[in-house]
């Protein structure tokens, strides 16, 4: 009896385990725990696929379909989603320093407890994403379409919202907002919102504020 579990083992840690992450991309294909780094992958059609923990470092994701695939714990560092569609994909505890996710369709997705750090969201389009407690210092929102979002508990510490279009509620509830860009932002609709969040943003005299939250004296708007 130990000898077959021992046998039962191996047959499942071995070689033979890993041969899912040997398929090339297909909708609904599993590559969890895969190695997908330094790939060129643009295009490909990964709707609706099982990416869990799936290593995808400077692998090149330019214009795939990503539509409800689940990314949760990917490895996405250095990265190119540009063009993407990921509507409803999860990215939930991604690690994607430095990842670009310029022009992607990412509504309905959810980026919560994600590592983005300098991230690119320019021209994005992010109706309805989640990005709770997520990282995102010194990202990128240069004209993405913001409706709906959801920053609660998000570090943007230097992130870069000044050229994002911002329609609708959006929630900052116990964000932290240290240094971060808001010059002519609209957030007159926005939720959870605090004077101390504001005192510590960067905006100017075209940035619309919500009722109860004013101007401070000075914006402390010194970047390195």
């Amino acid at each position: 009896m130990a000898f077959n579990a021992a046998v039962l083992v191996l047959a499942f840690t071995g070689p033979a385990a890993a041969i899912h992450c040997k398929s090339s991309p297909a909708p609904r294909l599993n590559w969890s725990d895969c190695n997908k780094s330094h790939l060129i992958l643009r295009r490909a059609d990964l709707e609706g696929a099982i990416l869990l923990n799936t290593n995808f470092t400077l692998t090149d994701l330019r214009d795939a379909n990503l539509k409800s695939a689940n990314l949760e714990k990917a490895k996405l560092v250095r990265a190119s989603l540009a063009g993407a569609n990921a509507e409803k994909a999860n990215f939930a505890r991604v690690e994607a320093h430095r990842t670009s996710f310029v022009g992607i369709s990412a509504d309905g997705a959810s980026f919560a407890n994600a590592e983005l750090q300098r991230a690119d969201f320019s021209r994005a389009r992010l109706t309805g994403a989640n990005f709770e407690r997520a990282e995102l210092g010194r990202a990128k929102f240069d004209r993405a379409k913001l409706k709906g979002i959801r920053f609660s508990f998000a570090n943007l510490s230097r992130a870069d919202l000044s050229g994002a279009i911002v329609e609708g509620p959006t929630e900052f509830d116990r964000a932290v907002l240290f240094l971060t860009r808001i010059e002519g932002v609209d957030l007159s609709a926005a939720t959870g919102l605090r004077q101390a969040q504001i005192d510590l943003a960067c905006g100017d005299a075209t940035t619309k504020l919500p009722p109860g939250v004013s101007v401070p004296a000075s914006w402390p708007c010194k970047f390195d």
